[in-house]
């Protein structure tokens, strides 16, 4: 799960640095958001995930 909350902070920083570059004129408004979407999806992907690890995820330390 840890690695999940992980991968989400660091698709928002991403998205962070894509207004930068946007605002620096680094890539144009048609590129930022065809950028930023796919992010979207990706953490939506990501919450969906977390919400959803007890169905998935069924590794117990026990069980070794």
């Amino acid at each position: 799960m840890a690695k999940l909350t992980d991968s989400e902070g660091e698709a928002r920083e991403t998205q962070t640095w894509l207004q930068f570059a946007l605002a620096c004129n680094y890539i144009n408004k048609e590129q930022f958001s065809n950028l930023n979407n796919q992010y979207n999806q990706i953490i939506g992907m990501l919450v969906n995930m977390m919400s959803q690890s007890k169905s998935w995820c069924t590794f117990s330390l026990t069980n070794q």
